[in-house]
């Protein structure tokens, strides 16, 4: 096929010939199809604490997994071998599965018309070449400023700073073979406070896939410490009904749970708070939230999913209507639809912003909470209820009165959705979902 990309180096033309030993090996002991995907890697990890180092960690991973379709039977295996002889026992247990499965008439391959036609460059892979020695050091800088930021931080949780580089190939007996390397990158702290009144933990972190773009350390630490010491001195609420600012670092979460209720295999199985909602509206009309696979150096970037359909950029809430299903192959057959290229989930999904950055967010908030962390997985994919525990800052008249903690908020997506008054600019980059802080009217929170 002419998707078929220049081989770079030899470890990548190995990997290719894994893949084609799988398939070839599936169909020798009777498979009709076959997929087959690999992942190799190798990274450092290292952790301080108190000053000294606590671990120093060297991954190297390498693994190989097969599925093949007898008929519409499905199995699949797995090894950390990729020699000749393991490959083809993973493909012997595979279809041996197979012919004892239940047949299922979605199951199969993508169409060859959606596999993708070519494998965009994006600018995915920025090895760090730092040692251990660089690394510890880099983390103990890292921890010191976070406990020099206040007087009042008395112990670390420690500082971490890891690198890992892979590679990600996959292959099916449609005749699609592609793959990509990558890289990503983080160094993270956390540490304690302390006053008269009790202790408060906090931290931060940042995370890229080009070292050069990571936050400096020392500002990753001074942040952490300053994030844990402003949290001194929380109290509860009273219970009440308020609007609410989701901090970035935690606003994705709420439009995860969007991802969620719109995945294919929630909906096929009738498991959605937003089942049969497409063409309608269901967030604010000001809200336009779409999908990026192809952002340059981005986490969330990638070129084709699962199961190799290419990756293109899409709307999914355009004037706050719903405009589109994340699918893959086999949710797409459930559901009598085209497939979306979300096989693995989305790729890139960016909440356009509309107004400012955090401080004039809680200008235009006045008077309500400011969430800085949630606790707890209290969302019902089914009907939309919200639940999370939650700290932060109540605020008033725009500006951050005290910390508080011990309380819950709660709502219902579908009205949380509708009611979210503006998005900010100030964007989180340190993961898939791309949002700011989010200012969603009249929740209620839970306290005393």
């Amino acid at each position: 096929m002419s998707n078929q990309p220049v081989i770079k180096n030899a470890a990548a033309a190995d990997l290719r010939q894994s893949l084609q030993a799988a398939l070839q090996a599936a169909s020798d002991f009777g498979a009709t199809a076959a997929e087959a995907d690999i992942g190799t890697g190798h990274g450092l990890s290292v952790s301080v604490r108190q000053g000294e180092p606590e671990n120093v960690e060297h991954q190297r991973d390498k693994a190989l997994s097969l599925t093949v379709y007898v008929g519409q039977r499905k199995g699949s295996a797995s090894s950390t071998d990729l020699g000749g002889e393991a490959v083809r026992e993973i493909a012997r247990s595979a279809c041996d599965i197979a012919r004892h499965a239940s047949p299922d008439p979605c199951a199969g391959l993508l169409e060859p018309r959606y596999l993708a036609r070519t494998i965009p460059d994006l600018d995915l892979v920025h090895p760090w070449n730092i040692d251990p020695e660089q690394a510890i050091d880099l983390a103990l800088g890292c921890e010191r400023e976070a406990l020099a930021a206040d007087r009042r931080i008395t112990n670390s949780d420690g500082a971490l700073v890891s690198t890992y580089t892979g590679c990600h190939w996959y292959a099916n007996s449609n005749g699609f073979i592609g793959g990509w390397d990558w890289s990503t990158h983080s160094v993270d702290c956390a540490v304690i406070a302390e006053d008269g009144a009790g202790m408060q933990r906090d931290g931060w972190y940042t995370k890229h896939r080009n070292p050069l773009l990571l936050e400096p350390a020392l500002a990753v630490g001074r942040q952490a410490g300053e994030r844990a010491a402003a949290r001194l001195g929380s109290r509860r609420l009273s219970t009440r009904r308020a609007p609410v600012i989701f901090e970035a670092p935690v606003a994705s979460g709420l439009f995860s749970a969007f991802v969620g209720a719109i995945s294919g295999a929630a909906l096929y199985r009738k498991a959605s708070f937003l089942l049969d909602r497409l063409g309608t509206e269901v967030f604010a009309p000001h809200l336009r939230i779409h999908e990026q696979p192809h952002l340059k150096c981005a986490l969330g970037s990638a070129p084709f999913d699962s199961d190799g359909m290419a990756t293109c950029a899409r709307d999914l809430i355009q004037s706050g209507v719903l405009q589109g299903y994340v699918l893959d192959a086999y949710s797409a057959r459930k559901l009598g639809l085209e497939p979306t290229g979300n096989g693995g989930g989305v790729h890139n999904l960016i909440v356009e912003a509309n107004a400012q950055d955090l401080a004039a967010l809680l200008l235009t908030m006045g008077t309500g909470l400011l969430i800085t962390d949630l606790i707890g997985f209290g969302v019902n994919q089914v009907t939309g209820d919200y639940s999370r525990g939650a700290s932060g800052f109540w605020v008033e008249n725009g500006a951050i009165s005290f910390p508080v903690e011990e309380i819950t908020v709660a709502g219902n997506l579908l009205d949380m959705y509708k009611n979210i008054i503006a998005t900010g600019s100030d964007v989180d980059w340190r993961g898939n979902v791309l949002t700011g802080s989010v200012l969603v009217d009249g929740l209620t929170i839970a306290g005393e």
